[in-house]
């Protein structure tokens, strides 16, 4: 529960040189994104908190997570930020693949 935590409280949208992040261009949709990460975040966590949630029950926070993004116009930079939320997500919880849905939420296509 410490991980979920201190993914949720880290900033995001931020440089990283690692990932050749450059941050967000657009500061205002900063706080409207990082609320959406940490919902899915929130979400990850309630599951991993009753001690029996299946893959199945991952990749259903993972589509309702991503759907959240509906509607918001995001730079493929950000989405590609994004899927790298998602998936440290996924390793929190040991979730393998997000079964084609980070591929088709930034590429149209699995």
């Amino acid at each position: 529960m410490t991980k979920f935590e201190e993914f949720k409280r880290k900033e995001k949208f931020i440089e990283d040189k690692q990932l050749f992040y450059p941050g967000i261009g657009d500061e205002t949709q900063k706080p409207i994104l990082t609320e959406k990460i940490n919902l899915a975040a929130r979400d990850f966590q309630k599951l991993a908190k009753t001690g029996n949630a299946t893959d199945d029950d991952y990749q259903n926070a993972i589509k309702i997570g991503l759907n959240r993004f509906t509607g918001i116009y995001i730079d493929s930079e950000n989405q590609e930020r994004i899927c790298y939320y998602f998936e440290e997500l996924m390793d929190i919880v040991g979730l393998e693949s997000s079964d084609g849905q980070l591929n088709n939420f930034r590429y149209g296509f699995d």
